[in-house]
């Protein structure tokens, strides 16, 4: 059997992750692949509820940063045991719209938690299940936020955060690929999506010939 493949995509608001996230399956699919797409929080019933709890509840104005933290792991843990593992395990492609390193950079960086309590928390959550490959889209954080007020939508809780909180996000993701260098790789997303697209398959194809020898 065709081993499984686990790829997440992380970068701030506006970065082009869902654009790429679907170049990268219709690539796979060509080949014949099953490509399974999962977004964090949700992807099971319990985790969209979790992820309407976060983003789209008018009521919750005072959610702290705990709370917010345990929330995301609580979603993560039921995705991983429901949705992830089996899929891996019947050799399909599973590709992340966030996963992992999204709480290390928004809760414990960004909203300033503690990092020793945010990596316990998230591998007690992850149970071990990490990403063959983490493509970071990065932006300056002014470009991200012109592009997510191009959209002209309404904003929900994450994407109305302050400029400042964003430039965190974006730091925060450049620390982690210093720090993992093996599973992490930053991609310039100020490119065309055609560009990105080619760098993304590129590596990709890389860590799947590299999975399978």
């Amino acid at each position: 059997m065709t081993p499984g493949f686990l790829i997440s995509f992380e970068g701030s608001e506006g970065c082009g992750k869902s654009t790429q996230i679907q170049r990268l399956r219709a690539r796979f699919e060509a080949l014949g692949r099953t490509v399974e797409i999962l977004r964090e929080p949700g992807g099971t019933v319990v985790g969209e509820h979790i992820r309407h709890l976060l983003q789209h509840t008018p009521e919750v104005t005072n959610l702290t940063p705990e709370a917010e933290l345990l929330l995301f792991a609580a979603s993560r843990a039921q995705l991983v045991r429901e949705k992830i593992r089996p899929m891996l395990e019947a050799g399909h492609v599973v590709v992340l719209d966030r996963f992992l390193d999204s709480t290390t950079v928004y809760q414990g960086i960004a909203r300033g938690l503690p990092l020793e309590s945010v990596y316990a928390i998230t591998r007690f959550a992850v149970g071990g299940t990490l990403p063959h490959l983490t493509l970071v889209l990065d932006m300056s954080a002014e470009a991200a936020w012109q592009r997510i007020q191009a959209t002209g939508r309404e904003l929900d809780r994450m994407e109305s955060q302050p400029l400042e909180f964003f430039d965190k996000v974006r730091q925060g993701y450049l620390h982690l690929a210093v720090e993992q260098p093996d599973r992490m790789v930053v991609l310039d997303a100020a490119q065309t999506p055609e560009a990105v697209e080619a760098q993304i398959w590129k590596l990709v194809e890389e860590r799947c010939h590299a999975l399978q020898s």
